[in-house]
This record gives structure tokens, sequence and C-alpha cells, in this order.
């Protein structure tokens, strides 16, 4: 068995599909109308189609219970690009205890989105600020092949 594409349940797919091309820069890949397929894989479908599909006519939204996970090379970019896009945040931007910055906030439909620095771009900021490898592996919580992958 193959996990093929996360699903999001949506009030208003064509706002949906704006603020990923607009925030994520993802983009249509395949239209279906009341569901469409995004780079990467995330698929979203209509909430009145996907209520049909399972036989409810309550999909609750907002439950903060589930999140999308995206990770950025160039995260201070991302970081000012997002200031100047209308989202709700979850968080500003934070730095976790292994040295990853990352931000949250919602979509339109209220579901999270995590944005996070990349993690070999972290090691190698951690190796460039001059720490020794065994530091970085520490600091991290990664093991030591992981810092090694990194310096090359």
């Amino acid at each position: 068995m193959k996990l093929k594409n996360p699903m999001l349940v949506v009030t208003d797919i064509d706002r949906t599909v704006d603020f990923y091309k607009k925030v994520l820069e993802l983009h249509v890949i395949m239209d279906f109308g009341a569901n469409k397929t995004l780079t990467g894989g995330l698929a979203l479908q209509t909430v009145e189609t996907y209520g049909d599909f399972i036989g409810v006519n309550a999909i609750s939204f907002g439950s903060n219970s589930f999140e999308l996970y995206f990770e950025e090379d160039d995260f201070d970019r991302f970081a000012e690009k997002l200031k100047t896009c209308e989202v709700e945040y979850v968080h500003p931007v934070m730095e976790h205890a292994w040295g990853q910055r990352v931000v949250r906030f919602y979509d339109p439909d209220k579901h999270i989105i995590e944005v996070g620095e990349n993690m070999k771009v972290v090691c190698r900021r951690f190796l460039d600020s001059g720490m020794i490898p065994e530091q970085v592996a520490e600091r991290m919580g990664v093991p030591m092949k992981f810092v090694n992958a990194c310096m090359r």
C-alpha cells in the first residue's frame, strides 16, 4: 500500500487555491472541478461533495488537530513574504529547542500550516557559526550521520 495524497475539505475551492498559490507558491496540476490536486500532492475537495461521499451534512473546521508541514530553504525570505500576505497566525516565527525556525498559520478554512526552516539548512547554519559537528549533533538532537551528510 502507498499513501497518495493528503486531502483537505474546503468551503471555497477557488479561494483556497488562490491562497495556496500566493502564500506557498503551489499550483494546480489536476483539476476535476470539485477536486483539485496541487503541486506536492496536496488535494482539495469541496465541502459539499465530501459531505455526500461520507454521508454527513456537517463538516467541522478549525479543530487544531492536524497540520500540513512544509520546509523552506530560504526561511528568512519566506517569513518576510508572509508578512505581506493576509494570514492568521497560530504563532509568529519561533525557534524550536533543536534550532529550527518555524511559523504556523491558518489557511482560509482554519487548517494549520507549518513552514519550517529546512533541517539541512539549520545544520549548515550551526556549522557556519563555528560549532563543530559533534556540537551540532548534540544541539539538534540528530545523529552524526545526519550532520556529516549536511557537510557534503
